[in-house]
């Protein structure tokens, strides 16, 4: 075994550099989640009562099950695991399976590996390098979590946190076998991604059946495990085995895998082209290149707002069984007033991982530019402006679509206020936008950091989500475009900051196309 891993620590050191900005925001946001759920659920929920009256009511709706599973203890750290484990581990998971396609398959489509394989590198040393990244990462994240909850007992602490950990892992061996079969590092996350998102399907629909996680539907599901392992609710040590047996069968196939083909081959070759091209514009390839990405969020805004929007009831019904949350509401205006509050929140979390989609979609012109092939297209008659603009357009065009698709799932499930919802959904855009302009802002001027744009965008996300929980001050929360966006659907609608922020937007997007009529290509 010697010779097939030579040079695996030089790889694996290289891989913690080059993601020495990524990795750390990623084990802060998923371990920091967890940590930070003990402050926000007892300022909530202080006493013994108040979250016995919580878990019972969590159990008693299906819709909050699907989305959260169900609560086997009531203390705080119970509630905390809860609230938080099943979002954690699927975290843990996207960044696992992004650290691992990034330093195997993408490695090979750009040519870098073909370089350091022509050295002293072993043939399953970049494997075993990635693996080792994602390893380093789900430790952290676990030792985060372990160390944040531990004054809640630390067995629970500890059960939750290998949870986590562990299913970063099993989906970090996930992405390295579909890494051997395909030839496209894009197509290599998402097919993980659709593995994930089945996953937390499937755990989705036998949580929202059963109140013990006994369903079988939640036993396929790797998803699932991570809650069947029980932390504070009496652990199930042995199911940590499972997750870890399924670990190291994963990796052995990936290994037996990698050790079957060249580099840069794969087990599912592309397709080849039709032997005439059949694209007469900039538009129309940046469509073709970009449509399989745009049909899997659209598709995941629509079952996810399906998700949503049968929640909405149940979230009234929680406030029901509080009285003291009672008053608070009614002083706040009634029951509308929770229903849309619960809408906003809902909406807002969409308009985040929108700005997720949209800086992905204007970065592929970073992945074209750098892998060579946009120099071929530009060397012709075909201008700057023109080419980039057939895929802001996919950017900017397909943040509206997954937007209205995500309202159009919310009111299918809840049946109610479809204008509202949609007007919510649309408020959303201009930080989207915002967050969209930044990235072409910092492609066309800054090609090598242009990749910060991910930064801006899971700031935005860790502003959002978390920021509130810590009680932040809102001139922290401002950092985010989300920040100033009204809270819609609501009695009020402000105009400006929405008119501000795609002013801001626009402005972004014109001066990077600017700065990239004057810069070298892939430079």
């Amino acid at each position: 075994m010697a010779v097939p891993l030579t040079g695996t620590f030089g790889l694996a050191r290289l891989a913690l550099r080059r993601d020495r900005l990524m990795l750390p925001l990623w084990v802060l946001v998923v371990g920091g989640m967890v940590a930070s759920g003990v402050g926000s659920l007892e300022a909530l929920y202080g006493s013994p009562a108040d979250r016995a009256r919580l878990a019972a009511s969590m159990n008693a709706n299906s819709s909050l099950r699907s989305l959260y599973g169900p609560v086997f203890d009531d203390s705080l750290g119970g509630l905390v695991a809860w609230r938080f484990g099943v979002f954690a581990a699927t975290l843990a998971a996207v960044m696992s399976l992004i650290i691992v396609v990034r330093h195997t398959r993408e490695e090979e489509e750009t040519g870098r590996q073909e370089l350091l394989s022509a050295g002293a590198v072993g043939r399953r040393a970049p494997l075993t390098a990635a693996l080792l990244a994602a390893l380093v990462a789900n430790a952290a994240v676990a030792l985060i979590v372990t160390a944040g909850l531990a004054g809640q007992g630390v067995s629970g602490a500890l059960a939750l946190g290998l949870a986590v950990g562990g299913t970063g892992m099993l989906f970090a061996a996930t992405a390295a076998i579909v890494a051997q079969l395909t030839e496209s590092a894009r197509l290599a996350k998402g097919l993980t991604g659709a593995v994930l998102g089945l996953a937390f399907v499937l755990r989705a629909a036998g949580d929202a059946g059963t109140e013990d996680g006994s369903s079988v539907l939640t036993w396929l599901s790797p998803v699932g495990w991570p809650e069947n392992v029980r932390p504070y609710g009496g652990e199930r040590w042995w199911v940590l085995l499972l997750i870890a047996g399924a670990v190291l069968v994963q990796t052995a196939v990936a290994y037996v895998l990698t050790g079957r083909r060249d580099v840069g081959m794969s087990f599912l070759p592309a397709r080849p082209g039709p032997a005439e091209g059949r694209l007469a514009t900039a538009g129309a390839l940046a469509w073709r290149l970009q449509r399989g990405g745009l049909l899997g969020w659209s598709l995941g805004f629509l079952v996810t707002g399906l998700v949503f929007g049968g929640m909405v009831e149940g979230a009234a019904d929680i406030v029901g069984d509080s009285e003291q949350a009672r008053q608070i509401f009614e002083r706040m205006g009634g029951q509308n007033a929770l229903t849309n509050a619960f809408l906003a929140t809902m909406v807002g979390l969409f308009g985040m991982m929108a700005g997720l989609f949209v800086v992905g979609s204007v970065l592929r012109l970073h992945g074209e530019e750098t892998s060579g092939r946009a120099e071929p297209l530009l060397a012709g008659a075909l201008g700057r402006l023109r080419w980039a603009a057939g895929h802001l357009v996919v950017a900017f065009g397909g943040a509206v679509l997954i937007m209205a698709l995500a309202a159009v799932g919310l009111y299918a499930s809840y049946g109610k206020d479809f204008a509202p919802i949609l007007g919510a959904a649309l408020a959303q855009l201009p930080a989207v936008w915002t967050l969209g302009g930044l990235a072409v802002l910092l492609w066309g001027a800054y090609p090598k950091a242009a990749t910060a744009a991910w930064g801006a965008a899971g700031l935005a996300l860790v502003l959002g989500w978390i920021g509130p929980a810590l009680n932040l001050p809102q001139a922290a929360l401002n950092l985010s475009p989300f920040g100033h966006l009204p809270k819609l659907p609501g009695p009020e609608m402000a105009w400006t900051p929405l008119v501000a922020l795609t002013g801001i937007a626009v402005a972004l997007t014109v001066a990077g196309l600017w700065r990239l009529r004057r810069r070298d290509v892939a430079c």
